[in-house]
């Protein structure tokens, strides 16, 4: 029962994560994304990576 326990938890911080990485980069200007080499395409790919570990 742990064990799920502690599944569901970290599946919830990582979706918390993924949402807010999604936020912030969505409120970048498009000059700013293009500096960190991130087109506004990408924003949901990149946070997804960014959160996989």
């Amino acid at each position: 029962m742990l064990f799920l326990y502690h599944f569901v938890a970290e599946r919830l911080r990582r979706w918390v994560q993924y949402r807010l990485t999604v936020r912030e980069l969505s409120q970048l200007t498009d000059r700013d994304l293009n500096d960190l080499g991130i087109n506004r395409t990408e924003i949901y790919r990149v946070a997804k990576a960014a959160t996989a570990h």
